[in-house]
C-alpha cells in the first residue's frame, strides 16, 4: 500500500467512526455560546440522546444553567431541568472542554461595529479557542451568521495551522441558524436545515450530525452558498419591509389606508407575498445582515444599492412615528415637550422579551430629546435602560392609561388589552394596526 494510499485510508477511516457515533448519538457535543439560538440547539440535542456540554464564557449563565434556571425564552425552566436531569446535559465556562468532544457548534454573535463593517471578535475568539483543542476526527460547525466565505477565509486557516487536513483528518462546515423567537409553530426540529460543507466529506457528517433529530436537512454545495442563503433569506425580509413602509408613508400622502391596502392586494392567489409596515425593524438578524452582504460586496468591486436603500427607509420609520405623536398631540392643543407619553412594548417583536435594535429605542431617543415625560408597559421588559433613560415598565391599567397625553402602541403584544387602550387613552399612535375594531371608541391615528 503506497502512503498515499494509507492517507486515503486512514481518512475514511477517521470520517466513517465519526459518522458511526453520531449515528449511534454517542458522540459527543459541544456547543459554544449559550444564547438564543446555542441553547435551544444544545436542548434538543441532549433531548436526542447525545452528551452535550454548553461552553459560554459567561460563568453567570453556566451558573444559572447548571441550577436549572433558564434566561431565553424559548427553553423553559422544566426543558432545561429534564436535560439535566438525563446527565446528558452540562455547561462550562472552560473552553478546554472542547478537546473533549466529537462535534463543536460554534453559537456566538456576530454584530456590527458603528461602522456598519462586521464585527468578528466572538467567531475569531471562538475559533481560536476550538484550534487550541482541535484533534483528529473532529466536525466543526459555524451556526453564527456572516459574510460568504468567513467559514473557509477565516475558521480553516485558524485551524489547519494545526497541521491537521480538512476532509480528512477534520471536518468542517456552515450551517445557518434559523431560530424564529417567540414563535410556536417553528423550533429547532422543524425548521429546515441548511448545511455547506468545505469538503464532501465535511458535508456528509454534518447533515448526519443534524438529521439526528431535525426533520428535514438540505446540503448544499459548499460553505459559501449556505452564508450567503442565509443573508439572502433576511435581506428579502429588509426590502420588503421597507417596501411596504415606504407604501405606508406614500398611502398616507394619499389619504388611503394602507392596511386595507395591503388586505386587498393579499387576495391575489399569486405573485404577492404580504408584508406589514411599522416603526421600524429590530432584532439581530433584519437589522444588521444585509450590512454583512453589502460589506463582501463591496470588497468584490459591487455597490448594493437596494440593501442600502431600504436600510434608510426602515431606519427613518421612528422619526414618521415621532412625527405622528406630534401631529396627534398639535391636534389636541397639545406639544410633545412635556407630554406624557406611554410606549405599549418596548420589544423588538410581539410576545418575546429581547429590545435589540428594537425601533423603541430610537423612538425614546427622539421624543427625550424633544421633552416629552416618557413611561412605557411591557409585560416581557421589566426594565429599560439607554443611554439616557432607565426606566421601569408599570402595569396597564385605566388610570395610567388616562394620565397620559398620548399611548404608542410600538409592538403588538398579546397581552395588551386594545380596547381598553383605545377607551381610556386620550390619543392613541398605533404603529401595528392592533386597535383597529376598537377605533371607533377614542381618538387613533393609524401609522
Amino acid at each position: 500500500m503506497t502512503l498515499s494510499s494509507a492517507s486515503k485510508s486512514a481518512s475514511r477511516t477517521v470520517a466513517a467512526d465519526l459518522q458511526a457515533a453520531l449515528k449511534a448519538r454517542t458522540a459527543r457535543l459541544a456547543v459554544v455560546g449559550m444564547g438564543y439560538v446555542g441553547l435551544p440547539m444544545a436542548i434538543e440535542f441532549a433531548r436526542a440522546g447525545f452528551p452535550v456540554v454548553g461552553i459560554d464564557v459567561d460563568p453567570d449563565r453556566c451558573e444559572a444553567l447548571a441550577q436549572g434556571r433558564s434566561y431565553i425564552a424559548d427553553v423553559s425552566d422544566e426543558d432545561l431541568q429534564a436535560a439535566l436531569a438525563t446527565g446528558r446535559f452540562q455547561t462550562s465556562a472552560d473552553t478546554g472542554a472542547l478537546a473533549e468532544a466529537d462535534a463543536i457548534l460554534i453559537c456566538v454573535p456576530t454584530p456590527l461595529r458603528k461602522s456598519k463593517d462586521p464585527d468578528l471578535s466572538y467567531v475569531l475568539n471562538a475559533g481560536e479557542a476550538v484550534a487550541r483543542h482541535l484533534k483528529r476526527g473532529q466536525l466543526i460547525v459555524l451556526e453564527s451568521t456572516t459574510y460568504p466565505g468567513t467559514t473557509e477565509e477565516v475558521l480553516l486557516p485558524m485551524l489547519e495551522a494545526k497541521g491537521l487536513c480538512v476532509g480528512k483528518d477534520f471536518f468542517l462546515a456552515f450551517s445557518p441558524e434559523r431560530v424564529d423567537p417567540g414563535n410556536p409553530q417553528f423550533g429547532v426540529q422543524n425548521i429546515t436545515k441548511l448545511v455547506g460543507g468545505v469538503t464532501p466529506a465535511c458535508t456528509a457528517l454534518a447533515v448526519d450530525l443534524y438529521r439526528q433529530f431535525i426533520e428535514k436537512v438540505i446540503p448544499v454545495s459548499n460553505t459559501r452558498v449556505a452564508e450567503a442563503a442565509k443573508l439572502l433569506e433576511n435581506t428579502f425580509r429588509s426590502v420588503n419591509i421597507a417596501l411596504v413602509n415606504e407604501m405606508a408613508l406614500v398611502c398616507r400622502h394619499l389619504g388611503v389606508d394602507v392596511w386595507e391596502v395591503i388586505d386587498a392586494a393579499a387576495t391575489k392567489p399569486f405573485g404577492f407575498m404580504p408584508h406589514y409596515p411599522g416603526p421600524g425593524i429590530g432584532g439581530h438578524c433584519i437589522p444588521l445582515d444585509p450590512h454583512y452582504l453589502s460589506w463582501k460586496a463591496r470588497l468584490s468591486g459591487y455597490e448594493p444599492r437596494l440593501i442600502g436603500l431600504a436600510s434608510e427607509i426602515n431606519g427613518g420609520m421612528p422619526h414618521h412615528v415621532a412625527d405622528l405623536i406630534t401631529q396627534g398631540l398639535n391636534d389636541q392643543s397639545k406639544c410633545v415637550r412635556g407630554s406624557r407619553i406611554l410606549l405599549l412594548g418596548v420589544a423588538y417583536k410581539p410576545n418575546v422579551g429581547d429590545v435589540r435594535e428594537s425601533p423603541a429605542l430610537e423612538i425614546l431617543r427622539l421624543l427625550d430629546g424633544m421633552g416629552a415625560r416618557l413611561s412605557y408597559c411591557d409585560p416581557y421588559v421589566p426594565t429599560l435602560a439607554t443611554e439616557s433613560l432607565l426606566l421601569n415598565s408599570l402595569p396597564l391599567t385605566p388610570e395610567l392609561l388616562r394620565g397620559s397625553d398620548c399611548a404608542v402602541v410600538v409592538t403588538h403584544h398579546r397581552a395588551f388589552d386594545y380596547e381598553m387602550i383605545v377607551r381610556e387613552s386620550p390619543l392613541v399612535v398605533d404603529t401595528r394596526n392592533a386597535t383597529r375594531r376598537f377605533a371607533h371608541l377614542g381618538a387613533v391615528c393609524f401609522l
